[in-house]
């Protein structure tokens, strides 16, 4: 795993700023209301865009997950 010497995972979501942006992310796609704000207006999200749609990825990926769960639930 040498291409993995470069990387900090201590440098991962170490400040606020980061963490905002990927619970906005997150909780744009899990929650279906219209946002309250526009994405442009929020420089935590402008500056960490990255982390932004990092947090949308996990959204889909916990809606495939309760999908999945209500799938063996019901049927």
């Amino acid at each position: 795993m040498e291409f993995l010497k470069g990387i900090r995972l201590s440098a991962f979501l170490d400040c606020y700023q980061e963490w905002h942006a990927c619970v906005i992310g997150f909780c744009e796609v899990l929650c279906p209301w219209p946002p309250r704000h526009s994405i442009n207006s929020i420089d935590s999200i402008n500056s960490e865009y990255h982390y932004y749609m990092f947090g949308r990825a996990m959204g889909v990926i916990a809606w495939l997950i309760i999908a999945k769960i209500i799938q063996e639930a019901f049927w």
